[in-house]
């Protein structure tokens, strides 16, 4: 992206954290519904909501280990 014609709102779309955060959100989202089909036990939705955090740094450092973006 090119700093000087990009907006902060829509640089903050395309930060790397907040795609992070969206990604999280999905899984979140996903256990929720595994939890109704009975597929997972009840609370580990919101025990992921509660207990996640993202750091990028430590994603990259992950990904240079093993080579794949979605591990």
């Amino acid at each position: 992206m090119i700093e000087r014609y990009s907006r902060k709102e829509i640089k903050k779309i395309w930060d790397e954290k907040n795609k992070y955060q969206i990604w999280l959100d999905i899984e979140i989202a996903a256990a929720h519904a595994m939890e109704k089909l009975k597929l997972i036990p009840n609370g580990v939705a919101a025990k992921v909501r509660k207990e996640a955090s993202i750091n990028v740094d430590r994603i990259h450092k992950i990904e240079s280990k093993v080579h794949h973006d979605v591990i």
